[in-house]
């Protein structure tokens, strides 16, 4: 592990706080509860000024309280996951590409819209892994660069026909060697009540991080 991950969400949280914290830099109003036990609020003047909040003014508990009332609650939180490190030793996993556009078209169309969405893993992405077996493509990830960092945030999808055969444990883990090959940071996240895709991200290599929550307006 490089730190430069925990690093990330230090700046990302306002500093190496507990509580909560009013940061210039930050873009929204967000809530890292980490598998520690330490957790930490951030956001920007503007909001901190919309909801009557200075530095020390209170509780976590009051200030989610004072965000829903602002109309800014905390979206699901997503379960977040570092790179606990590994090799890709799976053959049917793969880097997919240019030759390989026709093929992840086809997969595309093939998931459901749901799934599509859920996972989030798109062909101009930074880097495109996926698994091909037979001459289809059943299983594909993505990872997408959060500019100006190192984070490499990674989305998965396999087809339904082809859950249970370890494809998207293969795949995961070879595009998590790849990015941080790169120098990159990858990120595995999914909803904290995803039981499928918690175990595939500790199946892969990834190591529980925290918890992640982001003031959306309602």
């Amino acid at each position: 592990m490089s730190g430069a991950f925990e690093a990330y969400w230090d700046r990302a949280m306002g500093g190496d706080h507990a509580g909560v914290a009013v940061d210039p830099q930050a873009r929204r109003a967000m809530l890292l509860t980490e598998t520690s036990g330490r957790t930490r609020a951030v956001m920007p003047p503007a909001i901190a000024a919309a909801i009557g909040w200075s530095d020390g003014a209170g509780s976590i508990a009051e200030w989610r309280r004072r965000l829903a009332a602002a109309g800014m609650a905390l979206n699901d939180p997503d379960a977040l996951f570092r790179w606990g490190g590994g090799e890709a030793t799976d053959p049917r996993a793969r880097r997919l590409d240019a030759e390989d556009a026709a093929a992840f078209a086809r997969f595309y169309a093939a998931a459901s819209e749901q799934d599509r969405d859920d996972a989030w893993v798109e062909w101009d992405h930074d880097a495109v892994f996926g698994a091909v077996v037979d001459g289809e493509l059943l299983c594909a990830a993505s990872l997408y660069r959060w500019a100006g960092t190192p984070i490499a945030d990674l989305g998965v999808l396999t087809l339904p026909q082809a859950r249970g055969r370890g494809l998207a444990r293969a795949v995961v883990r070879a595009i998590a060697v790849h990015a941080r090959a790169q120098g990159w940071e990858p990120q595995y996240r999914c909803q904290t009540d995803n039981a499928a895709s918690l175990a595939l991200a500790r199946s892969s290599g990834f190591v529980r991080f925290g918890t992640w929550e982001v003031a959306v307006d309602d």
